[in-house]
């Protein structure tokens, strides 16, 4: 322990301190670890392709507010494990847009039941409520984050009222 002074042990700093664990957490769950079959970026990128349209990629560069060229070049990869592939745009627009193929949807569906399997042991023995509650919280979490930001998220429906 350090003699800088006192702790600040307020819930703002231990708010901080445990988001940065969190992150910590979060990063392990890559292509790394076994189980896993896609890379952060691949994982994101069919995500967000499963919860719209096919999405060209000046719009996915929006979307992850990443520039062009990283986002052509995660494509890129994509492309060469076939888990994406360009399609005409449906609106008859002149872009080619990217949607995933059946690969990618199993890949994604995949590593969602690991994600899912892996924070199910996280919470297996916590109240339903705290459960809600730390959804709840975190989604808020979220969508504070996506106001400042200027860059909403679609969420899937909700199965619950």
């Amino acid at each position: 322990m350090s003699d800088s002074g006192p702790v600040d042990d307020t819930p703002f700093t231990r708010l901080v301190f445990e988001l940065n664990l969190i992150s910590r957490h979060s990063l392990a769950t890559t292509r790394r670890r076994p189980g896993f079959l896609l890379d952060r970026s691949a994982f994101l990128i069919l995500t967000r392709l499963e919860l719209s349209e096919p999405l060209s990629l000046r719009e996915l560069s929006e979307a992850f507010q990443l520039d062009i060229s990283t986002i052509n070049r995660q494509v890129g990869a994509m492309l060469k494990q076939e888990l994406v592939e360009r399609v005409p745009d449906p609106d008859g627009g002149v872009a080619r847009k990217v949607r995933a193929t059946t690969e990618g949807r199993a890949a994604l569906t995949a590593d969602q039941e690991h994600r899912a399997a892996g924070i199910g042991a996280v919470v297996a023995d916590w109240d339903a409520d705290d459960v809600s509650e730390l959804s709840r919280l975190m989604q808020k979490f979220n969508r504070s984050v996506e106001r400042i930001e200027e860059n909403p998220w679609p969420r899937p429906p909700r199965t619950d009222s």
